[in-house]
């Protein structure tokens, strides 16, 4: 009955224009396992030629897309509308209404367009003419249950999901170092070398306090830590060096700390480009997700010092918001970098590095520089990072012979962890090898394409194997037990803390590690009534202690000479810094600092006595030195040196090895003009006064 409905509702018109057999699954799982769905979506062409179209359309691209609200835009679905708004389709086939659409908007769309076009919709069980009302009324209850169901679907399942993470048995794909054992729990790999790859992981960044250093040093070594691979349809671990993000990642990851959490990254919707779409949200704080359980499995560390290691990466980040208490460990002189904070605004003070090399060490707080203002509080940090040294070795000297002694500990052990990760996998790679000669002596040995080929990997296993071997040996050669004597010089350090801390042998990164690991900030304020700096140090553990200190004055005692700046004075009316830099170092002069001058110290010293001056020197085509008075006369200079020591040519000179000032008019002059005719003509230089005229030729003709 229902086929002769249908079929009194197919007209002429509608075979006329083609059928559009829409396919849609609303994931890629769903895509790769329920195929006998999409050979039911299939198998409506077959229907639609039934019904009498000859050309018939599939549409398929929007498999594994979903039709949710949010979801992505459905290529296949907008090419559906367009086609039936211009009139093309004659109807619109679907296993179901759900393929259709999961939301009251496309589905609207698209039955308006159809009543507009006279285009015809049929699911597995009926046609519909959407002119007819009765047909109206039941797509729209259809599609209104469609909604529904896919809202009601998405509630259960998110409950449900809930629910069980809240017991903490909602499974998942588990890191790097966990397994589920025979019952379901999470419990640490039976793998020994994951174990301890992982937590050599751990134990890096504990000793570097850096990401970066941490993952610079297994790619140095060439350590492997497991990841977690698709292999088929399922996941496995695998062996490679490390990535940067793969550390961050598991470093910043709550689950190795025994925490079971769910809900991290939660979605929204969003309005964006007039449609609704989904995003992910920024990953939230563990204790801020949905689902937070403390101890639910084994941890490779406690909750404590994961929340002490995201303090630290967070302060090693370069971003003003960091709000660390402390700074990752750099190469630089400043010992307290990161560590101090103002007293007055409570800001975090920078540090800024000056000289040539780069060494002399400024810190500052920017108060509202920024805005226009000025800085809150600034000084030098030589003195006050002696100063504090000072006060920090008071306290650690009574320990330093423990500290020697857990050193000597650590020297004496015939490993570290790099040697014991590449002894496990030898280990690994051992068994490996034992697997592939297994595999080949089971082989037909007629079957020589088989053999070949287990042999060549049994051959590839037992290469790796040797060489890895070796890499341990070398390793172990290079790390010697320590004689007595050397065990005694270790103690020795020990007892004297400040000797090696002033050594130049120890150095900054060594201090800085040291003082990150006892102290937690440093409160400076300035007096300015008596310029006196006030420091309060916060000691890990709570103990508080004070000293006091005058600040440290910019430049004092170091002045340039007096002889140096009447140089300078001199010189400076008429000639360039880089001038007169050459003419105090051919004097033998040096600046405060020992250094020898150059154009810009020159400058700098004009500059804070007040000199006035310029960077080159002032050309005057009237004034000559030595060698233009040569270029100009077409002579040699020492021609020019005899004239001014006979007292013929005039010369000026402001200080000694100064540049000669010779006037132009002086050149001009006609005595010294006759005479340097008569050098030209003769070949001789004949002064006044000196009786050259008298005097005949060397070689007659």
């Amino acid at each position: 009955m229902q086929s002769m409905m249908s079929n009194n509702k197919i007209q002429m018109r509608h075979l006329e224009r083609r059928a559009v057999v829409y396919l849609r699954q609303s994931s890629q799982k769903q895509v790769r396992r329920n195929l006998e769905s999409q050979r039911l979506q299939y198998s409506l062409s077959d229907r639609a030629q039934a019904f009498g179209w000859r050309n018939v359309e599939v549409i398929d691209c929007d498999l594994g897309s979903s039709a949710a609200i949010g979801a992505a835009q459905r290529e296949g679905f907008d090419r559906l509308i367009a086609s039936v708004a211009v009139g093309e389709v004659g109807i619109v086939l679907s296993r179901e209404v759900s393929r259709l659409s999961r939301r009251d908007k496309d589905w609207c769309q698209l039955l308006e367009v159809c009543q507009l076009f006279d285009t015809l919709i049929g699911d597995a069980e009926q046609i519909y003419d959407l002119s007819l009302l009765d047909d109206q009324l039941v797509l729209g209850i259809k599609g209104t249950m469609s909604v529904v169901e896919l809202r009601i679907l998405q509630m259960r399942m998110i409950a449900g999901m809930e629910a069980k993470a809240r017991r903490g048995e909602l499974k998942r794909l588990l890191p790097p170092g966990y397994v589920y054992d025979a019952v379901g729990k999470v419990a640490l790999d039976p793998d020994q070398r994951v174990c301890e790859a992982m937590s050599l992981l751990f134990a890096r960044f504990r000793k570097f306090w850096s990401v970066r250093q941490t993952f610079l040093s297994f790619q140095t070594e060439g350590i492997e830590l497991p990841v977690n691979k698709r292999c088929g349809v399922g996941m496995k671990v695998v062996w490679q060096l490390p990535t940067y993000q793969f550390i961050k990642s598991v470093l910043q990851n709550p689950f190795y700390a025994g925490v079971y959490f769910w809900g991290r990254r939660p979605t929204q919707i969003a309005f964006e480009d007039g449609r609704l779409r989904k995003r992910s949200m920024s990953v939230r704080a563990p204790d801020q997700c949905k689902v937070f359980l403390h101890d639910h499995h084994p941890g490779y560390f406690d909750w404590a010092t994961f929340e002490e290691n995201q303090r630290m990466i967070r302060a090693n980040s370069l971003k003003c918001e960091s709000d660390g208490s402390v700074s990752a460990v750099r190469a630089g002189q400043g010992v307290l970098v990161g560590l101090l904070r103002c007293g007055h605004c409570g800001r975090k003070l920078h540090v800024h590095y000056w000289g040539k090399s780069g060494t002399a060490a400024r810190y500052l707080c920017q108060g509202d520089y920024p805005a226009g203002g000025r800085y809150c509080l600034a000084f030098g940090g030589g003195m006050v990072d002696r100063r504090f040294s000072g006060e920090l070795l008071n306290v650690l000297s009574p320990l330093g012979l423990r500290g020697a002694l857990e050193a000597l500990e650590r020297m004496c052990a015939t490993e570290d962890g790099r040697v014991h990760a590449l002894r496990r996998q030898v280990e690994q790679l051992e068994y490996e090898a034992v697997r592939a000669f297994e595999q080949y002596n089971e082989v037909d040995p007629r079957n020589r394409l088989v053999a070949a080929e287990l042999e060549r990997r049994w051959n590839v296993k037992l290469e790796e194997l040797e060489k890895l071997r070796e890499s341990v040996r070398q390793l172990e050669e290079q790390t010697p037990a320590l004689s007595e004597e050397q065990k005694a010089e270790v103690l020795g350090l020990g007892e004297r803390l400040a000797h090696v801390w002033d050594s130049g042998h120890c150095p900054a990164e060594t201090r800085k590690k040291i003082i990150r690991t006892v102290i937690e900030e440093v409160i400076v304020t300035l007096n300015a009534e008596n310029d006196e700096l006030h420091f309060i140090i916060h000691w890990k553990g709570g103990t508080h202690t004070e000293f006091r200190m005058p600040k440290p004055k910019s430049g004092v005692g170091r002045k340039t000479s007096a002889e140096d700046l009447e140089v300078v004075r001199r010189m400076a009316a008429r000639y360039g810094d880089d001038s007169i830099a050459r003419v105090l170092n051919k004097l033998g002069r040096r600046t405060v600092t020992g250094k020898r001058w150059n154009e810009q110290r020159v400058a700098t010293a004009r500059q804070r006595n007040g000199i006035p001056g310029q960077k080159h020197t002032i050309a005057d085509p009237e004034i000559l030195s030595l060698g233009q008075a040569v270029n100009y006369c077409g002579t040699s200079n020492q021609t020019i040196r005899k004239l001014v020591g006979a007292g013929i040519l005039k010369m000026d000179q402001v200080v000694p090895w100064a540049p000669w000032e010779i006037k132009r008019s002086d050149l001009d002059s006609q005595e010294v003009r006759t005479i340097l005719d008569r050098l030209r003509k003769t070949g001789k230089l004949v002064l006044k006064g000196d009786g050259a005229d008298s005097q005949g030729d060397l070689f007659p003709q």
